[in-house]
């Protein structure tokens, strides 16, 4: 309708024959791609909704023993309204782990049930695991908050590209690709880390600095990027001798309490142990490099397990964090030009609450700390791309906490 419109005025105004047949073409296009994007062949993970039998499933969980009744409703409702077909949560209180259970399916062609221990990609809370390890190479003295990353004084040195590096590349520090203020490299059209799937990691670094420019001076804008991240992996195996992920998991995830999270696969046949199957809604989950994506989106782990995580790097005196006081501060600290994003988190009430969110195609993610004591996590095999979707998947704790009548065991489950 509204391309017959902008056709129609079109040939009132000039009056013009030839408009008439442009609008024709680009009609008739339009209709063929859709067709054809209808048409075309998918994977049965983009095909889901709720049916009956989910709905058996889900009545017979909301009755376990020890279920909380409105957390049970808050869930139940997200889902329906999303085609959710599993889900998986935890919920803790002053660092005890209070509820924490599986929801739907796991894989609804194997009718494989969510559980606790169900492994489901992080997607971006990724990027609080890949903060947390630059603040532990912080607090072992091997780098600065302002340690340049390219060039002769940084880091990484030449190490990739083709020199000299383009305006600023050499000025950008830790600090700035921490915060998001690294002057470029943003997510959405041209992210690095959705393009050249075939490019190992070394290769797309080169590739990326060689052909993407920077678009503003280091530490003046806050541009969420995923490279950025990908970039501090980098940088974390250069200062550790190690790779990326067996660093993260000596220094953050053994003495965390985590023993299953690892960096998960691109395809379904390299699904992990114990790991859920992601259902698109808009497109394939199966067709990004996500091994590649380790330090911006790579990881797969448990609700439970983002809670030991929060548990160890939070500040609070209830259990021992992992971090000294002092860089958890510098963790949680935005600058100027990030005034709502600190260190691998977002903010909400100046830092009084802190978290990040995740999503790819058949992926959802959340993890949240607030200050009254309360942190969850919530993990989800699908993402509908609507957009109150994050929005509602945060109140599904949000909401529980507000209500009164919410009776909150007494117990840890850690």
């Amino acid at each position: 309708m509204k391309l017959q419109k902008i056709c129609t005025t079109s040939s009132m105004l000039r009056k013009k024959k030839t408009y008439f047949t442009v609008c024709a073409i680009l009609g008739a296009a339009f209709i063929l791609f859709s067709l054809l994007r209808f048409l075309r062949p998918r994977p049965a993970e983009t095909y889901w909704s709720i049916n009956a039998k989910w709905e058996k499933i889900i009545s017979n969980e909301i009755n376990q023993p020890g279920s909380i009744r409105q957390v049970d409703a808050s869930v139940v409702s997200f889902m329906k309204k999303y085609d959710v077909p599993g889900l998986s949560i935890a919920i803790a209180k002053d660092d005890k782990l209070i509820y924490t259970k599986g929801y739907g399916y796991a894989d609804v062609t194997t009718e494989e049930k969510v559980e606790t221990t169900s492994l489901f990609r992080l997607c971006s809370v990724s990027k609080p695991f890949t903060a947390a390890a630059i603040m532990k190479l912080l607090q072992e003295g091997k780098l600065s908050m302002d340690t340049k990353v390219f060039g002769e004084e940084g880091i990484l040195k030449n190490d990739f590209g083709t020199l000299p590096y383009g305006p600023h590349i050499k000025d950008i520090t830790i600090s700035e690709l921490l915060h998001h203020t690294g002057g470029g490299w943003a997510k959405g059209s041209g992210d690095p880390m959705f393009i050249n799937p075939s490019f190992g990691s070394s290769q797309l670094l080169a590739w990326t600095l060689n052909n993407q420019p920077l678009k503003n001076v280091p530490g003046t804008t806050f541009q969420y990027s995923n490279f950025g991240y990908f970039v501090l992996g980098r940088v974390i195996e250069k200062l550790s001798g190690k790779p990326y992920a067996a660093y993260v998991n000596s220094a953050i995830l053994q003495p965390a309490g985590i023993a299953d999270m690892q960096i998960g696969g691109s395809t379904k046949k390299e699904k992990k142990n114990n790991e859920v199957t992601y259902f698109g809604q808009f497109d394939d989950p199966y067709n990004f490099n996500v091994p590649r994506m380790d330090a911006n989106g790579g990881w797969i782990g448990s609700a439970t397990d983002l809670l030991r995580f929060a548990a160890s790097v939070d500040g609070m005196a209830y259990k021992k964090d992992i971090l000294d006081s002092s860089i958890v501060r510098i963790m949680l600290m935005p600058t100027k030009a990030s005034p709502e994003y600190a260190c691998g988190w977002g903010s909400k009430n100046n830092f009084t609450d802190w978290f990040h969110t995740g999503g790819l195609p058949g992926s959802a993610t959340e993890l949240t700390n607030t200050s009254i004591g309360f942190s969850w996590a919530i993990l989800v095999n699908t993402n509908s791309g609507k957009k109150d979707f994050y929005k509602d998947m945060h109140s599904i704790v949000g909401n529980v906490i507000k209500d009164a009548t919410t009776h909150w065991p007494d117990k840890d489950l850690f």
